[in-house]
């Protein structure tokens, strides 16, 4: 199956021990900072560990409507988080799914990087083309910038 990769880095001056509790509040924080992408997401099966399954209900931003998604790997002390979108018209049709593996790694300043991989594995021969590739690219970086200065200002 043919893939295409993104690669997402975003330094933070928070350790990486804080920033992972921040994106561990993804659901709850991302539809108060980015409504216009994220309406809601919900829980309709586990409690967050690996094999749980989230519904997202994507907001007016976006050319999609719904996504649904697994936990494939949770390991909390080495900050990292990885699922998958497995269903949804967020696949566009031409995806048969999208991995992300975050991992949050401490910088020497104190501080960390927040890097996310995302995997887009294709049906077929139809790719996304480059200019939507760079507007997700955007939208992951913005959206972490969003909630961790909502973090920042609920602490």
């Amino acid at each position: 199956m043919p893939s295409v990769t993104l690669e997402v880095e975003v330094p933070s001056k928070f350790p990486a021990e804080q920033v992972f509790k921040t994106f561990s509040q993804f659901d709850r924080i991302a539809p108060k900072v980015k409504p216009e992408v994220f309406k809601s997401i919900e829980t309709v099966e586990g409690n967050g560990d690996v094999g749980t399954i989230k519904i997202f209900t994507f907001g007016d931003a976006v050319p999609f409507t719904t996504g649904k998604y697994k936990v494939d790997a949770l390991d909390v002390s080495n900050h990292t988080y990885s699922y998958s979108f497995i269903e949804g018209d967020n696949l566009l049709g031409i995806l048969d799914s999208i991995n992300y593996h975050v991992k949050v790694v401490p910088s020497s300043d104190g501080g960390s990087v927040f890097k996310q991989t995302v995997i887009y594995n294709y049906k077929g021969d139809e790719k996304l083309p480059e200019e939507i590739l760079k507007k997700e690219k955007e939208l992951y970086e913005d959206t972490y910038k969003a909630i961790e200065a909502y973090a920042v200002a609920h602490q």
